[in-house]
This record gives structure tokens, sequence and C-alpha cells, in this order.
């Protein structure tokens, strides 16, 4: 059983206080992503667990076994890093193997151990190069292979494809969740890459500014963002977010853009109040001018082969959809544009939090 448990953990520099009382609990087995903009805190909360950087509060559990104290070798975790962290002057076999060596492991066991990881990542031609003669993919694989041969009760994964390229990051992502399922091992994976978050997580934790902003399944998070922070970066491209102002009539509850009212549920919010209002690009869909609940006009359209998306301007606030890729627009154009009101999402204008309609 290799359960992870952070209890309250903070980290302090001098007057700095860099993670908030972080609360988190990782099952056996389970494949948790961190993630949030670059200086969040999310790789300094990953070196706190594997025991590179000093915990400055809190309590820090891995199998049950109290481990703030405990030396990062006798942890049972196992990291792979952003910029592979490979020998240059060593072979692939013997990189993988290191660790090993380390621990007084017999020859031969090594050498079995080393091509028993080759065969699963597929790198077995490639153990006698040196890292210098791989591409970024075959050397990220055998940093993974680093990782693998020890047989951990915790994998750690530092934003390890931020390196490479578009094509190779896709590739790896499929690489790392066939590897987790094959293995079941504890996985904590931290990445700046929503989508990378999405893909491979069973359960995604936003951090913002050293705290938790939110966690759980990455459709929880995609169809019911509790704050505005979340609902933007969860989500490619990111929600559109328009300044609304709550209007009523004798028949129902609409909100105001500008000169453009559309109907919506009734919100908790007295006439007159703004509202954030969040629509996903997905979520809107091309209509005719006439039959639009919003008209604005194109500033920007990319034809993507799978969908157009359209850039426009809604009474000066931009708003992004994402069309059939049949749709023909002209920059300047103005379009219809609808969407189903059940997808809108209501947010706090001052402190972003989630509004729910009644």
């Amino acid at each position: 059983m290799a359960e992870v448990r952070l209890e309250g953990i903070v980290k302090d520099y001098g007057g700095f206080r860099a993670i908030h009382d972080v609360d988190l609990d990782v099952a056996d087995g389970e494949f948790v992503v961190l993630v949030g903009p670059s200086g969040c805190g999310k790789s300094t909360l990953l070196r706190m667990i594997a025991g590179l950087e000093e915990i400055s509060g809190g309590r820090l559990l891995i199998s049950e076994r109290f481990v703030n104290e405990v030396e990062p070798r006798d942890r049972d975790v196992a990291m792979v890093f952003q910029d592979y962290a490979l020998y240059p002057q060593m072979t692939i076999a013997e990189n993988i193997g290191f660790g090993l060596r380390m621990r007084d492991w017999k020859k031969s066991d090594i050498e079995r151990k080393v091509l028993e990881c080759a065969r699963i990542l597929q790198i077995e031609p490639l153990l006698e190069r040196r890292p210098a003669q791989l591409s970024g993919g075959q050397r990220q694989r055998a940093a993974m292979g680093r990782a693998i041969v020890r047989d951990p009760s915790v994998f750690l994964f530092d934003e390890p494809l931020s390196n490479l390229d578009a094509k190779l990051r896709v590739e790896m992502r499929t690489q790392i969740k066939r590897l987790h399922a094959m293995l079941g091992t504890t996985t904590i994976y931290v990445t700046h890459d929503q989508t990378e978050a999405m893909t491979l997580a069973d359960r995604v934790v936003v951090l913002d500014a050293g705290r938790v902003v939110q966690q759980g399944h990455p459709l929880e998070l995609y169809d019911r963002p509790n704050c505005r922070f979340v609902g933007e970066f969860i989500g490619s491209p990111q929600m559109n977010i328009l300044d609304a102002v709550v209007d009523r009539n004798e028949r129902q509850t609409v909100l105001r853009f500008g000169s453009t009212s559309v109907p919506t549920a009734d919100l908790p919010l007295r006439t007159g109040a703004h509202v954030d209002v969040g629509i996903r690009p997905e979520h809107i869909y091309w209509t005719s001018v006439d039959d639009g609940l919003l008209t604005p006009k194109v500033d920007v359209y990319e034809p993507l082969g799978s969908d157009t998306m359209a850039i426009c301007d809604l009474e000066g606030q931009e708003v992004t959809a994402r069309l059939d890729p049949k749709v023909r627009i002209k920059p300047a154009e103005r379009i219809g544009l609808g969407f189903d009101a059940s997808s809108l999402h209501f947010f706090d204008p001052q402190d972003g939090v989630r509004i729910d309609p009644v």
C-alpha cells in the first residue's frame, strides 16, 4: 500500500510563505496531477514530497509512515525531472541501472532488471547509446526507466514533457498513461499544461499562489469550476468571461451585455448587479444574425481543419467561439452566435467565487 498524505503542509522562504496549509490525500495506485500557473508552488510541493525541499510545517506521510525528516533515498519514491537528469558519460543501460548499483545489486540482477524496464518502455535498441545520441522523447523514456527500475512505492513527475515538441508530448502522454495502467504505482505529476492534467489524471488538484483552489475528477472541474480562476484555467481554448448586468422584467431574468439582452435562469443577485458570465468556446455555435443570441463582429478567424476558431468583438468584450469547420466567415463580418443557457457559468466579479442560479 502506498498512500501519500499531506496534512497542513507549509513552506516558508524567510518571511515569504510559498505553500499555505495544503491538505491532500493520494490513494494507493491513484494518478494525481498538480496543475497551476508558473510560480503557484506545485513543483515546490512535489520536491517536499521527494525530500528535496525542507518542510516548514505540517505532516507528510507515505504508506502511513511519517517522513518529514527522512532522507530522500529512504522514502521509497522515484522522481522524473524536466531536464531528464541523465549522466552524459554513461550509456542508457548504465543510467537506468545506476540506482541499483548504488544499492549493491548483483550485476546479473541489474542487467535483468534494466532489460525488463527497457522492454516496458520500448527502448531496448537504445541501451548502448549515450544520452546525446537520443531524441528528447527517447531521453525522457530513459529517465522514466531509471525511476521504474527501482520499483518505488510512489512516482513523482516534475513537468517531464515541457521540453518536448507538441507531437512528442502527445506520444509521451500516451506512454505515461499506459505505464500507469500497467504498473498501478501511485503517481503525483506536476504540470502547467491543463491538457496534460485533463488527459492523464484520475484527480486534478488546481493550485494558485500556494493554495489548493479546487480538486476533483477532470470533468468535474471542467463542468463545475468553483471559481473564475479554475474556469479559465481548465479547458482549451480557455473559457470566455464576459461582464454582464442582471436585469428583470415581468416574465424573466435577463443578462445585458451592453445593448444585447439574453434570457437566463434567475440569479441570487439584485437587479442592476454586475456578474461575470463564463461560456466555453466549444459551447457556442454559429447561426444567422437574426437568430443569434449574440451578434459580435469577427476580429480574427482561424480555420484549423477539425474546427474553426472565431475571435470576435462584442461591444468591446472579446468572445472566442469554436465553430464547425464548414463555417465560412470573414474578418469584420457580423455573425450570429448561439448557446444553451444551461452551459453558462456565473462568478462574483469581486472574488471570483461561483454563483449558482436559484
